[in-house]
């Protein structure tokens, strides 16, 4: 029996965290052959995330400080290595993923085609499609991003993604401080790992308020492609 890690970063999402571990739980609980286990990382939250946590008997983590949505995740990835889970799923803690999707994510784990699953709300185009702000980012991210690894990723900034044990190990050790979600593709992409998408239907933030408005969209934006450079650059020296 395969064992997976479902991967919860939250951040003052006290309205929304035992609903999502919850709907997480129904869903895995339908899996077949697989072993699931539910693990919040409480990224130092100021409301109660982490008693509303404890409430649904997930494992919960708790940050003394906040460390951003790259260091809770990295956390994830470091318990899911050193516990020896088989794979584990990312999604968010703000409701805006469907978990009845996870199905469709860790099918290409367990096939061996795919070294991380991305789950896209542009394959189908069904659902929340986020802003148009956020919307222009995430098409330069595929053109770049497409360019760099010589595929065509739709969803480059989607949190909803599912790794097996050796992206798991590669993460643990490397992955991304600031919105990490379009530079993990290319730290990925770059060594060689298998990398497919499968369409899911995402929905608006259920409750409370993003950590990225407008402003910081653009220097998100930025920041990402810069990095995206600075990985490109890391690898050919390395050649």
């Amino acid at each position: 029996m395969n064992r997976l890690l479902v991967i919860i970063p939250a951040y003052n999402e006290a309205s929304n965290i035992a609903d999502v571990v919850l709907r997480v739980q129904k869903a895995t609980d339908t899996l077949s052959n697989i072993r699931a286990t539910v693990l919040v990382v409480n990224d130092g939250s100021t409301d109660n995330t982490s008693d509303c946590a404890c409430t649904t008997g997930a494992v919960v983590l708790d940050l003394p400080y906040n460390l951003g949505i790259g260091g809770a995740v990295q956390c994830g990835f470091r318990y899911a290595r050193d516990k020896k889970f088989d794979m584990a799923i990312q999604i968010d803690g703000d409701g805006q993923h469907d978990p009845s999707f996870i199905h469709k994510l860790i099918s290409p784990l367990q096939e061996g085609t795919a070294d991380m699953v991305i789950g896209s709300r542009f394959l189908n185009r069904e659902g929340f499609q986020s802003t148009w702000l956020r919307r222009i980012g995430i098409r330069i991210f595929e053109w770049v991003n497409s360019a760099i690894i010589g595929q065509r990723i739709t969803d480059n900034t989607s949190g909803f993604r599912a790794y097996n044990k050796q992206a798991i190990a590669l993460l643990a050790e490397e992955y991304p401080s600031d919105y990490p979600e379009p530079e993990a593709v290319i730290v990925l992409g770059l060594r060689g790992f298998k990398i497919c998408e499968t369409p899911v239907v995402m929905r608006e933030r259920q409750g409370g308020t993003s950590s990225i408005g407008s402003m910081s969209s653009v220097y998100y934006m930025a920041k990402v492609l810069l990095a995206i450079g600075v990985n490109v650059f890391k690898k050919q020296n390395q050649r």
